[in-house]
């Protein structure tokens, strides 16, 4: 599967009350979850994402609290992957869980900037920055975990069974 978008690019230590802000936790509703996300750190995100577009980010991405309304606010909002250079594990699992695609890349969470438009084969692990015509190397996921994504969780996966 590839993708492409547009970056939206986020620094270290970037945490799931920052990513959906505990006020709005009171609904298990996913679009009015990706109506509230990154609105403490960008105001501006939620009307200039696009369904597709890429989150990039630091270190330590998704940490604080274990709830799944993070992923589910990025997902939800179309981002199609977040790359970082580490997640916390909790979020990295949740992510898994609930088919939003995470990548760890330390060179392209270093070089990749907002606005370039990037693209990414999961099953090569390639991101390619086609703004700065620059390749980076992820490990790709292996072939379950792909699956998993595609069918957007792991509920959707098993239940398919």
């Amino acid at each position: 599967m590839i993708v492409k978008g547009k970056v939206h690019r986020y620094g270290d230590n970037v945490d799931t009350d920052v990513i959906i802000p505990a006020r709005y936790l009171n609904t298990a509703n996913h679009a009015e979850l990706a109506k509230h996300c990154m609105e403490d750190i960008d105001s501006s995100f939620t009307s200039v994402v696009k369904k597709g577009d890429i989150m990039v980010a630091g270190s330590n991405f998704g940490c604080g609290s274990s709830r799944e309304h993070a992923p589910i606010a990025i997902k939800e909002s179309g981002i199609s992957v977040v790359i970082a250079k580490t997640f916390a594990r909790i979020f990295y699992r949740n992510s898994i869980n609930i088919g939003l695609a995470i990548l760890e890349c330390p060179e392209a969470s270093e070089k990749i900037e907002g606005g370039d438009e990037v693209e990414v084969d999961f099953d090569t692990g390639v991101i390619t920055n086609h703004t700065k015509k620059e390749t980076y190397k992820a490990q790709p996921f292996p072939k379950f975990i792909q699956n998993i994504i595609a069918k957007g969780g792991l509920m959707n996966s098993i239940s398919e069974k």
